[in-house]
């Protein structure tokens, strides 16, 4: 009794708001075992004397228990022990008062329920779907609540028994949506039945037999939004982001009841806000069921409506802090559902339902239509590209007026526009209309009673300039530099007098962005920028400039790129001691000061310039550096209760694994970790031997990351595509040190890279990974792979051979679906060149193969055979005979003479494809008839004369 005392205590500093204490507590509860954790927080749950918050906690670490480590303990627990567990937990739900902790509890057996499941589905815990069964026929309201929530928290129960419940579990689920006394009911029965459907999206049969139950879902969505609760509209969109297919039946009513709470203001932002969420989700799951539906031309309306509702601030236009967008503001999510549903649908569909609502707002004479029409423009301009890009005269004509707007808003929202075009659609944007635009851009900028006008079209011209031809901008040089230059004198004179900076922070990336565009015509106006940039870096050293001084550091290396060595060099020195002098100081820095990334950029660039000069640098600037490719990103296997405690705002971002179950990834510097993985690479590349004492601890940070597979995260694709193409940079480096030293590096790398090829889902991230390998293999040669990586290769090159043919026939398929449209087949097309781009680094692949081990490794290539057959097939598509021709072709070339005993297998298909309609096909067989006739042999000999008569 006395330990269990002592275990209350434990939980109550569990919660303790003092760190030091829950941390004690935390390291004292790690050292409990297992088993007594099972016996002490079951006893917590049920002792009715225990305080409410105490059960919460015991509840949430029992369930996280099993969740997290149910094979090391649950197991090695005595059969008596297991079924006392499984009866408490029952009994706890049939006599809990409250239902707070009657939930918890529910929360825990549908826990030990999914991991009681085994490999066959048999579930070993039959008496909990008794329980189910009684708990939800009973007249007690508690208990049916709990037997709808473990349903939804564990739809996969019934195991492989589900096909014979079939029929009771729809019942159970119809009754309960149709119980007119409990509204809790029908709203556990709806969130329950969405979750039955999501466990089972890829069953179309078991979908269309439950569609009936989608009209009671709507209606629970319906009623529980007006309860103040927003989990069925959420499981709604869930829906539509799994299982699009089985809102079909009823997607008008679905639409129509999306439309309507999106709509209707008396509910919460953010419940109206998800209500589009479904509308905008099933543009990008199911964009060609959802062209059918006229309903959805109403959600343009609803979007721009939202983008209206900004707030008058008086103070706006002088903010010096730029904020982060808000996210749960109307606003913003009114844009960004324009902005996906216009990538969703396409351009031909959108811009003709939203192209009056814009004009008609932008003669609205209430700023804020005017505003949010400018926006709803920037936001159309990727996914209305082609359409747009037919009436851009007109556009742009229209929008450029409004730089002239009386509201500094409008001003900042038609630079916005001009920003974002500039960038979408590029470089015809910059062809069509350079004197328009950056004459309406330096005026904008001469706007000093609204800062925050001023910072937009300095941003807009960065837009503009990154994506301008050089000989486009070159005749405006001298007018943009002269006005770059007075704004930045004068912007630096109200850094020292009022200690604002926002419109110097875009006007010094501006200078950098026209100086990396002009190159060496930049070379004039050098000394006209350079030593003001120097005094911002020497004298901006207080925390609110770091921004600043990042963005000046930044800005002094690419002119330095820009005008070149002989130029840079007077000032290389003074530029370097500054950076060194920051470098120095980088332990000081913080994780998240802005600095860091600027400078690992800067130090690159600076490599570049100063060429193997730079090698001297090195000592000082690969700590940091490599200390930043370090970083580690935070992860975490979740369930929907821990998520419930978490937020994106937090900087986590999710993955949903199914089953109640999320992968969470902390993304704080993962920016800086993918920039300074890529700074690496340039390292490498540019010093090549001069790096070669920085090779080893760079694999070693390099290859692990192969590893890394959850990272729907752009940054830390980044990284993974980054340390891919460092792999064959690095053996470039290491080679000075002797082959033995190379083998032991390769070695480290090779196993790695090829189960990363087999494993890797992202198809960018593997055609670098691909192609890396294959240059490792031409660079190593001969003897770089033993028998066990040819036999790993060959297996996961005939998986990819095998699933771009099924893919091919799944694409065939969706032809015939009952949606597909002129948008469907662009998306086909488009997935079709994913997979052709994947082909084409199979071809790199065996070609490096053959290049190294020429004839012996045909014995190898002979699994692959018939599948290269099967590309060459006059049937098949151009780009699958051009790449199947070219595997051929070096067979051919590399393993002659001995390839003639393949020859009828594809000499058929390369004369045929002499004569091919494609140019890329008839290119290939030439090639191959070319090599046939200088390395073939006498076998080859009667081809090649037939072929040139």
């Amino acid at each position: 009794m006395a330990e269990q005392q002592q275990f209350y205590i434990l939980l109550g500093n569990l919660m303790s708001p003092d760190n030091d204490i829950r941390k004690q507590s935390e390291e004292a509860y790690d050292t409990i075992p297992g088993q007594t954790k099972i016996t002490f927080l079951l006893q917590a749950i049920r002792d009715a004397a225990c305080a409410e918050e105490v059960k919460t906690m015991a509840a949430v670490l029992l369930r996280r228990l099993l969740s997290s480590s149910f094979e090391e303990i649950y197991p090695g627990l005595t059969v008596d022990m297991q079924t006392a567990i499984k009866t408490e937990l029952v009994t706890s739900i049939q006599t809990e008062a409250s239902p707070n902790i009657r939930k918890k509890v529910a929360d825990i057996a549908a826990e030990l329920c999914r991991n009681l499941l085994d490999d066959d589905g048999n579930n070993q815990w039959p008496e909990l779907l008794k329980f189910l069964f009684d708990s939800v026929n009973s007249d007690n309201v508690g208990l049916r609540e709990a037997a709808l929530h473990i349903f939804w928290n564990f739809p996969g129960i019934f195991g492989n028994q589900q096909q014979h419940y079939m029929e009771v579990i729809k019942r159970m689920l119809v009754q309960c949506m149709q119980d007119q006394e409990n509204p809790q009911i029908r709203t556990l029965a709806a969130r329950a039945a969405a979750s039955f459907v999501l466990s089972n999206e890829g069953n179309a049969a078991l979908l269309k037999h439950f569609s009936d139950l989608l009209p009671g879902i709507l209606q629970a969505v319906n009623e529980s939004c007006y309860q103040g609760d927003d989990s069925v509209l959420k499981s709604l969109v869930e829906i539509a982001d799994t299982a699009p297919k089985y809102l079909r039946p009823n997607l008008e009513a679905t639409l129509q009841l999306s439309l309507k709470l999106c709509a209707d203001t008396t509910l919460t932002n953010m419940q109206r806000q998800l209500a589009l969420e479904v509308i905008v989700t099933l543009s990008e799951t199911a964009a060609a069921m959802l062209r059918k539906h006229t309903a959805i031309v109403a959600s343009i309306p609803q979007m721009l409506a939202m983008m209206v509702d900004l707030e008058e601030d008086e103070d706006w236009s002088m903010a010096d802090e730029l904020e982060d967008d808000d996210f749960d503001s109307n606003a913003v999510a009114g844009e960004s559902a324009l902005d996906r549903m216009a990538c969703g649908l396409g351009g031909k569909m959108v811009l003709p339902m939203i192209k009056q609502h814009i004009m008609t707002m932008l003669q609205n004479p209430d700023w804020k239509y005017r505003h949010a029409g400018l926006m709803a423009l920037s936001a159309i301009g990727e996914g209305c590209h082609q359409q747009m890009e037919a009436i851009l005269n007109e556009i742009v004509s229209f929008l450029l007026l409004f730089c002239q707007d009386p509201h500094p808003r409008v001003r900042y929202a038609a630079c916005n526009a001009i920003g974002q075009m500039a960038t979408d659609f590029a470089p015809t944007f910059q062809k069509k209309f350079h004197d328009k635009v950056i004459s309406a851009l330096l005026q904008t900028m001469e706007d000093q009673t609204n800062p925050r006008v001023q910072a937009h079209a300095a941003a807009a011209l960065i837009n503009f300039t990154e994506d301008c031809p050089k000989s486009l901008l070159i005749p405006y040089l001298d007018s943009l530099v002269q006005h770059l230059h007075v704004i930045m004198v004068a912007k630096l004179q109200e850094l020292i007098q009022k200690g604002t900076k926002l419109v110097l922070e875009q006007v010094v990336t501006s200078i950098a962005s026209v100086a990396d565009t002009a190159e060496e015509k930049f070379v004039p106006y050098y000394d006209l920028f350079m030593p003001s940039l120097k005094h911002i870096v020497e004298n901006a050293v207080q925390k609110e400039l770091r921004l600043l001084r990042g963005k000046t550091i930044e800005c002094i290396s690419l002119i330095g790129l820009a005008v070149g060595k002989d130029k840079f060099m007077p000032d290389a020195s003074a530029v370097m001691q500054l950076l060194l002098k920051t470098q120095t100081d980088f332990n000081d820095l913080e994780d998240d000061d802005p600095q860091i990334s600027y400078m690992i950029s800067a130090w690159a660039r600076m490599c570049k310039i100063l060429g193997k000069e730079f090698q001297q640098y090195l000592p000082v600037v690969m700590g940091p550096l490599m200390k930043t490719a370090s970083i580690k990103p935070e992860v975490a296997l979740l369930d929907t209760q821990d998520m419930e405690n978490m937020s994106e705002d937090d900087g986590w971002e999710f993955v949903n694994l199914g089953d109640q179950q999320s992968f969470g990834i902390k993304t704080a510097g993962l920016e800086e970790k993918a920039t300074a993985c890529q700074m690496l690479v340039c390292y490498a590349k540019e010093l090549k031997e001069g790096f070669v004492e920085y090779t080893e601890q760079v694999v070693k940070l390099m290859v692990p990351l192969l590893k890394f597979y959850f990272h729907d995260d752009i940054l830390l694709m980044g990284a993974l595509t980054t340390s891919a193409e460092s792999m064959p940079l690095l053996l470039e480096c290491a080679r000075v040190r002797g082959p033995d030293y190379l083998t032991q590096m390769w070695h480290f790398m090779c196993d790695a890279l090829i189960k990363a090829i087999g494993t890797e889902p992202d198809s960018d991230v593997l055609s670098e990974i691909m192609h890396s390998f294959a240059k490792c293999i031409e660079l190593m040669g001969e003897g770089c792979l033993n028998n066990e990586h040819f036999e790993e290769l060959g297996g996961i090159l005939k998986g990819k051979l095998e699933e771009h043919f099924k893919n091919q026939e799944l694409r065939q398929a969706k032809r015939q679906d009952e949606d597909y449209d002129e948008g469907m087949e662009e998306t086909l097309q488009d997935e079709d060149e994913n997979d052709v781009y994947i082909l084409t680094k199979v071809s790199d692949i065996l070609h490096s193969v053959f290049s190294s081990y020429k004839e012996q490794v045909l014995p190898w290539f002979e699994q692959l055979l018939q599948l290269i057959v099967q590309l060459v097939c006059p049937s098949r598509p151009w780009a699958d005979r051009q790449w199947g021709l070219c595997i051929f072709d070096d067979v051919v070339e590399h393993c002659s003479p001995s390839s003639f005993k393949y020859a009828e297998l594809f000499l058929r298909a390369m004369a045929l494809s002499l004569c091919d309609t494609s140019p890329e096909v008839r290119q290939a067989a030439a090639y191959g008839v070319g090599v046939m006739a200088q390395y073939g042999g006498e076998n080859y000999r009667p081809f090649c004369t037939g072929i040139c008569i």
